[in-house]
This record gives structure tokens, C-alpha cells and sequence, in this order.
């Protein structure tokens, strides 16, 4: 009788009766191929393993989607830190430098773990294999989309103030669904089902209209609270010594003594509105709504590029690369975009410290370095837009563009930390609190049939 190998024995290392692993893409792999391989590595990839472990790749629907929601709460948060710094006085362009300088790190971070685990192949080149190849047509096109992008990001910084960061979020969001959804429903070749995509499309269109009659409706508020003050505010100027906090005494010895209690004024009141407009970096009050929707809807449309430009370095539906040259990974990709990113930020920003915009006051470059208020939650703030715009991107791959625009549902995040934060809203009008229900009701339908509307890439 022959005797049986001793590759067939069954580890007697490990207290289990099976010798294999069960993979979701329901491919067993025996137990010794896996060994010295972290267990990191066994995310649900769903990626198929021939004599090792390829690139990690989101690939399943179910993957895709929680990517998709991971991103919606960064992408939601990082406007509210922004919005913080500055409500609290600090020059945007030093926020955004600080900002900016993370949300590239959050890309190397991404392309040197994920973009480097497993084994190279032609077919799928690892990160650092494909920044010697010839495709340069793809990286290009993921320059230009951070390009844009850095545009739109730069230019929200500014429309928080005037808009106000709900609405802000509410109409660049929807236009940049509008829009980009539709481009890249034709670059995935309508893998996304085309009845249930363009009535969430439709939601988000009406939610635009909505956002703009939410800022009409607050702003015909703020005017009739401020109205019974000093028409210095009317006309934008600032009053030094106007009364924006209220002292009370507690008890009569201390009023003989002139020992007050200094209270925060209350939010939604005009006294909040003037005590806010004294500490804020850029001055907002008796300003026109029109110059807060034009920069709003310049950034609507840069954020509905950078998404297509995208799609288009990582899958090449124009045929731009040469024969046999792999397509970009979404992680080579992301790394090329945020580079670009980067270095328009920096380049405008540091151009905007010595000849500011919107009667900011100038600054330097040294002022800058020097200025350590906030900047922790500056730096916060770019490494969850940088993860959020790689986990989107990752979501965007398995499941089509098209479906991962459902993160442009963020104004639900924002909005939740701007009423919580920052009081938008309190005590506003009857009128108002309707359009921003019906307003972030459609968000919540909209986002539903977005994700509902998700394929799956072949």
C-alpha cells in the first residue's frame, strides 16, 4: 500500500479540521499558499488568486456601497472643520495650506498600502511598476480632474461664509450629480440602470432649486432681526464696540459689587449674528446674495469634472493609451490627481496671502508658518477629504461612477454638523424650516436611488 505524502497531512499546527479557506468569490485556496500573508490582506476583494495574492481591489457591489457611505461621512465632516476655522477667525488661505498638505499625504498613504500589496502583474502593475510606464494620456486626464476639484475646494472655502455651509453643500452637491452623473453614466457604457439613475438625478436638480430658496428665505430672516439695529451692519461695515453678549448678575451682592456673568448670546439671535460677524475672517453681512451663489455655482461645476476626468485615467474609454499599456489603477490614478491637487492649492493659495480676495487682510508666507490656531483640525480636515475622495474613487471602480456620485449626498452629513455646530437655522421662519425639510428630503431620496441604481463593473 502506498504510502500516503506528507503535503496531504493536515497542519497539525492549527486546531482545525479543514485545510482550506473559503474565498467570496467562492475559490478555495489550500491553507499553505496563504502562509506568511497578513490577515489584512483577506478583505472581502473578491479579487481571484492565481499562485498569489494580486493587487486589492474593491469588486463587489456590497464592498462598493460601503466604501460609498464611509466617504459620504468624511466628505460630509471636513466642510464643517473648514467652516469652524474660519467662523473662529482664521484666514482661509492658511486653513486651506494646512488642508491641502494632509489630503496629499492621505493619497501616498493609500497608494503605498493598497496600490502595493500583492504580487505585480502585467496585467494589474502594482504603484510603483506603473510610474515608469508610458501612460501618460490617463495620468493627464487624473491631473486635470484634481485640478478642478482643487478649483471647487478652493472656491467653497469662500461661499461657506455667504451661503452658508448647508445650502452651500446642498447646490454644489447637486449640480456637480447633475452633471457629472450623467457624463459618467455614458463613460461606464450604462452599466447603471438608466430608470432608477436619472429620477435620483431628477431629485437632486429639484434639491438645487430648493437650496437656493432655503438661503433666499434665511437671509430675508437675518435682515429682519438685524433691522432694529445700527445701519452700519445694514451696509457690511463693522461697529467695535457693539453690545454682543448680555451680563447678569446672579444675585443682588453682586450687582452692588459689579461682579456680572458674561452670557454667549444665543444662536439664530442678532446678537449671535453680530458677535459672529466680529470674530469671522470674512465679513458677510449687508453683502449681496449674488456674489455667495456665483462662487457656489462655480464650484457645482468644477466638483462636476474631477469624478469623469477621473473615470476616464482609470478605464480609458477614449483609447488613448498604446496597445498593451495597462490602464491606470485607481490608486496610481488617485496619487497623480492629488498631486495636481496639491500644487494648484498651494500655487493660488499662497498667491491669495499676498493679494487676498473678498477684502480679506493680507498675510505672508512667514505669518502663515507662524499661525497654530486650528491648524490641527486643518490637517483633520484634509485627511478626511483625502480618504473620502480614495474611498469614493474605490466604490466608483467596482460599481460605476455613476452610482459612487451618491456620496454628493454629503449636505446631509453637513447639514446635521451645521445646525448641531453652528446653530444654522435656529430660529428662523416658518417658511425656511419647510424648504430645508423638503430639501433634505429629497437628499435622502436622492442618495436611495443613486446606490439603488449601482452595477457592477465586468
Amino acid at each position: 500500500m502506498a504510502k500516503k505524502s506528507d503535503a496531504q497531512d493536515p497542519p497539525r499546527a492549527l486546531d482545525c479540521s479543514a485545510s482550506t479557506i473559503r474565498i467570496s468569490v467562492k475559490q478555495t485556496v489550500k491553507l499553505q499558499d496563504l502562509s506568511g500573508i497578513p490577515s489584512l490582506i483577506l478583505l472581502p476583494s473578491e479579487r481571484k488568486l492565481f499562485g498569489g495574492l494580486k493587487m486589492y481591489l474593491v469588486e463587489s457591489k456590497g464592498g462598493a456601497i460601503a466604501c460609498m457611505l464611509l466617504a459620504l461621512f468624511f466628505l460630509g465632516t471636513w466642510p464643517a472643520i473648514l467652516t469652524l476655522l474660519e467662523r473662529r477667525g482664521r484666514l482661509p488661505q492658511h486653513t486651506y495650506l494646512d488642508y491641502t498638505i494632509t489630503n496629499l499625504l492621505a493619497a501616498v498613504i493609500i497608494a503605498f498600502t493598497f496600490g502595493e500589496i500583492g504580487k505585480s502583474t502585467i496585467e494589474k502593475p502594482n504603484f510603483l511598476n506603473q510610474l515608469s510606464q508610458d501612460n501618460w494620456p490617463s495620468v493627464l486626464f487624473a491631473m486635470a480632474g484634481g485640478i478642478v476639484l482643487s478649483l471647487g475646494n478652493l472656491a467653497t472655502q469662500y461661499a461657506w461664509a455667504f451661503v452658508g455651509l448647508s445650502v452651500t453643500e446642498v447646490i454644489t452637491a447637486s449640480i456637480t450629480v447633475v452633471i457629472g452623473t450623467t457624463l459618467n453614466y455614458f463613460l461606464d457604457d450604462k452599466i447603471n440602470k438608466a430608470e432608477i439613475l436619472f429620477p435620483g438625478v431628477g431629485c437632486f436638480l429639484i434639491a438645487v432649486c430648493l437650496g437656493s430658496a432655503v438661503h433666499a428665505s434665511n437671509a430675508a430672516d437675518n435682515e429682519a432681526k438685524l433691522s432694529g439695529f445700527s445701519n452700519d451692519y445694514e451696509d457690511g461695515t463693522e461697529i467695535k464696540d457693539a453690545p454682543v453678549s448680555k451680563t447678569t448678575y446672579p444675585n443682588r451682592e453682586d450687582l452692588e459689587n459689579g461682579i456680572g456673568v458674561n452670557e454667549k448670546a444665543k444662536f439664530g439671535t442678532a446678537h449671535f449674528l453680530m458677535e459672529l460677524e466680529q470674530k469671522r475672517a470674512i465679513k458677510v453681512l449687508g453683502k449681496g446674495t449674488f456674489v455667495g451663489l456665483a462662487i457656489t455655482f462655480f464650484a457645482g461645476i468644477c466638483f462636476s469634472l474631477f469624478s469623469p476626468a477621473f473615470n476616464l485615467a482609470t478605464n480609458d474609454q477614449w483609447h488613448t493609451l498604446k496597445h498593451g499599456v495597462p490602464h491606470l489603477s485607481v490608486y496610481t490614478a488617485f496619487f497623480y490627481f492629488s498631486i495636481s491637487c496639491f500644487v494648484i492649492a498651494i500655487i493660488l493659495n499662497i498667491c491669495f496671502l499676498y493679494n487676498p480676495v473678498l477684502n480679506l487682510p493680507k498675510s505672508s508666507f512667514k505669518a502663515y508658518l507662524s499661525d497654530w490656531n486650528g491648524r490641527g483640525w486643518a490637517l483633520l480636515a484634509g485627511l478626511l477629504c483625502g480618504f473620502g475622495n480614495g474611498l469614493q474613487f474605490m466604490g466608483g471602480q467596482a460599481a460605476g461612477y455613476a452610482a459612487a456620485d451618491a456620496v454628493q449626498a454629503l449636505p446631509l452629513v453637513s447639514t446635521f454638523w451645521g445646525i448641531l455646530l453652528f446653530g444654522e437655522y435656529r430660529r428662523s421662519s416658518r417658511r425656511t424650516y419647510i424648504f430645508l425639510i423638503s430639501m433634505l428630503l429629497m437628499f435622502i431620496m436622492a442618495v436611495a436611488i443613486l446606490m439603488a441604481s449601482s452595477g457592477h463593473r465586468k
